[in-house]
């Protein structure tokens, strides 16, 4: 996931700036400058006290003034206080002539928005003009456990300065800034001996800092150094053991590969130092040079997965995970390109996610030839929009920002990422990937929305492309696919036995353009699959095939993004997550002197769910003797061998013979398993509830529940998978047209 403003717009130019404040360049920027003013360059002195949760700071801003000018308005975090604000002249060795400025403050509406400071205009001369921010204060926002089942946000705050550690984004507000500005930065930094900082940009030798500068001499300075323009820079620090290794690229570009990982992990470093470097060659042929001159693996004091220019921050918990796979560390590789060096405004649509997710996520498995992987996450990314966003409360594609929760999730990821995959179809291959590079250099250190992009793959593909960004940016919803009847005759005639099948797929409700793959399956063990262009509601499919036809399947691979009934989904325990009624069957006892491990999750389900309206929680209530289940909605049934007996009736009840229960262990789909150490999460579907599931999470012994049940809802999509009943329909032979 990559980090970035909230509400984020840029001003029109790109610019390198060095630290020599050099006139000739600044001047041109400041020419393109003529509606507002920008902040063109931050040079920050900052230092950390953990302890004290203190931030002391001076930012000395370069900023370009119009002519038709405003007030100057910049935001600061409610937390700091403003200790002086001063103009600095513009000869060298001037110093002595700051003279302070008037200012006046304006606190937000809300205790998390920031104060507004605002500077007279008759006190600022025209053009560019450096002043300096004097600003010291405390941010202590804890992290906090992110509210959802199924944990898909990091840790919420809005940035922490202790002895844990040290997180200070845009989100924080800790420099002054100015909406629509692209800055540079230099960042003079210190922190306690022993600490590290770790910003974006390179970083230069670390040293004492000296008296006159640091409220103590056990203070180290680092010197940050961001040369390229970003929206913000995301500052953190801790007790770092540091990795560093010098690596080239296949293409030949030189690229710093580094860690920061706490000391009990050091250990780890050349296994992401290996994976860093194994995503940049897969992805610099793809996307075009790496467009930094460092990557650094960061590990961070709570649950997060961020991505920002040249870094990414990985909690502690993942990093010892091995959080090396491309759904993880390649997903925050790609934003290097996609959403770290061509930026989208995210109030105008965030197109980021969804293509980010959609080169990380899934395509690497086809660059990998993990054909098998790279369907099931096709699988995923249509069954996470159709459990997550039902009807009444999808949204179009063009209006995500940013994800809350799973459903923001099914919408600006995988419906995203999919709409990339039907482009790619529409447009074909050359000119798909032809276009991803064409749009980085385009667009590199400035901001593209949907429009550019569009405008982009039209031009590389020679295609008016209006019609779908219309249909899958703009409108909401998916198509909902059906076959009427099949028929097939033998063809009259023919040299060789072949069969003619007709059938019509029918579009319910909106009508979408899209192509739909057909599974033919006949005689004989063969089977073809084609593909049709979808272009009306009711499309009449009439195809000559080799052997006599027996079933038509829909969608087979899952290649198109469609709508399909949540009772025609395989059963997962994601039915019971999305379901709006729900219930929890507590069918364990607790121990005199200890809980029972499910009682841990009860607890945390209570705890997450504690600030929802009450018709929106879930209903805890003992399993009854009799095994009857509530008359609406999903259930979770949580016990042990004490309630083998009632646990089996219901598993028979709703899940046939699949799953039996015994003294030593359980058979699952005719496979016998045993041992203390077994635990069973099994769904089933409530074929006298529609879209509704069982769901029976057993633990042969206490130990073997303890670890399932903490990760228990990252099992979310966890299925024995089969084909979508619903979607085949048995081709019926036509008598009356035999072979002459």
């Amino acid at each position: 996931m990559s980090i970035r403003r909230r509400t984020v717009s840029f001003a029109c130019f790109f610019l390198f700036v060095l630290f020599s404040h050099s006139t000739p360049g600044l001047a041109s920027a400041a020419d393109q400058v003529t509606a507002q003013v920008v902040i063109i360059h931050h040079e920050l002195f900052v230092q950390i006290v953990p302890e004290q949760h203190l931030l002391i700071a001076k930012d000395r801003l370069t900023l370009a003034v119009p002519q038709s000018q405003a007030p100057i308005r910049l935001s600061l975090s409610s937390t700091l206080q403003i200790d002086r604000i001063a103009l600095v002249p513009e000869a060298a060795g001037a110093e002595a002539l700051l003279y302070d400025l008037p200012f006046e403050l304006k606190h937000g509406s809300v205790p998390e928005s920031p104060q507004q400071i605002t500077i007279p205009s008759q006190v600022v001369p025209v053009g560019l003009v450096r002043l300096d921010v004097h600003y010291h204060g405390l941010i202590n926002d804890l992290p906090r456990d992110p509210r959802h089942l199924r944990f898909v946000t990091p840790s919420e705050t809005a940035g922490h300065i202790g002895p844990e550690g040290v997180y200070v984004s845009s989100e924080s507000h800790w420099y002054p800034d100015v909406t629509e500005s692209l800055s540079t930065y230099r960042l003079l930094v210190a922190v306690p001996s022993g600490w590290t900082a770790v910003t974006q940009g390179n970083a230069g030798e670390s040293r004492v800092c000296p008296a006159e500068l640091c409220r103590n001499d056990q203070m180290v300075l680092t010197e940050w150094v961001v040369a390229q323009p970003s929206e913000a820079v995301t500052l953190v620090a801790n007790r770092f053991i540091a990795t560093v290794r010098d690596w080239t690229a296949k293409t030949g570009q030189k690229i710093q590969l580094s860690t920061y990982l706490f000391p009990d992990d050091a250990h780890l470093a050349e296994e992401y130092l290996e994976a860093t470097a194994r995503y940049l060659d897969a992805y610099i042929p793809l996307l075009g040079s790496y467009p930094f001159e460092k990557f650094a693996v960061v590990e961070n004091f709570f649950a997060s997965g961020l991505g920002m220019p040249s870094f990414t921050l990985l909690g502690s918990g993942v990093i010892k995970r091995h959080y090396v796979q491309p759904y993880a560390l390649g997903h925050e590789i790609v934003h290097s390109w996609i959403g770290n060096a061509v930026f989208n405004r995210i109030d105008r649509g965030n197109w980021v996610e969804g293509l980010t997710t959609y080169l990380a996520n899934y395509y690497w498995h086809e660059l990998a030839g993990g054909q098998a992987q790279a369907r099931d996450q096709r699988r995923l990314m249509v069954q996470g929009y159709n459990l997550h966003v039902p009807p009444e409360r999808d949204y179009p594609v063009g209006q995500f920002t940013q994800k809350q929760d799973e459903h923001d999730n099914a919408i600006g990821y995988q419906k995203s990422s999919m709409l990339f995959h039907l482009l790619r179809q529409e447009v074909g291959e050359e000119p798909f990937w032809r276009a991803l590079k064409t749009l980085v250099v385009q667009y590199r250190g400035t901001h593209a929305e949907w429009r550019d992009l569009e405008r982009v793959f039209a031009e590389e593909s020679g295609q008016d492309l209006r019609w779908f960004f219309t249909q899958w940016v703009e409108r909401d919803g998916a198509p909902t696919v059906s076959l009427s009847e099949a028929l097939a005759y033998p063809v009259a005639g023919a040299s060789e036995q072949t069969f003619q099948l007709e059938t019509t797929i029918v579009q319910s409700g909106k009508s979408f353009r899209f192509p739909l793959q057909l599974l033919i399956r006949m005689e004989g063990d063969r089977k073809q699959v084609m593909t049709v262009p979808l272009r009306e509601r009711r499309e009449p499919i009439s195809l000559t095939v080799p052997a006599r036809p027996i079933s038509v399947e829909l969608d087979p691979d899952f290649m198109a993004f469609r709508r399909i009934a949540r009772h025609s989904l395989p059963p997962v325990l994601n039915h019971y997550v999305t379901d709006r009624r729900r219930s929890v069957l507590t069918a364990f006892t607790d121990g005199p002197d200890h809980l029972s491990p499910f009682r841990d999750l009860v607890t945390r389900i209570e705890a997450q769910e504690s600030q929802q309206p009450l018709d929106d929680r879930t209903v805890i209530a003992s399993l009854a003797p009799d095994g009857l289940l509530p008359q609406e909605g999903s259930v979770l049934v949580l016990g042990g061998p004490e309630s083998r007996s009632a646990i089996q009736a219901i598993l028979t009840k709703y899940c046939g013979e699949r799953v039996v229960l015994s003294d030593t262990g359980m058979t699952v789909m005719g496979a016998a398993h045993e041992g203390p150490g077994l635990a069973l999460l099994a769904s089933c579907h409530r074929a006298d509830r529609l879209g509704s599931v069982v769901t029976v999470l057993y633990a042969a012994a206490p130990q073997a529940v303890a670890k399932v049940a903490r990760l228990l809802f990252f099992y979310g999509w966890n299925s024995v998978q089969w084909p979508l009943a619903s979607d085949r329909t048995e081709v019926r032979l036509d008598a009356s047209n035999p072979i002459r």
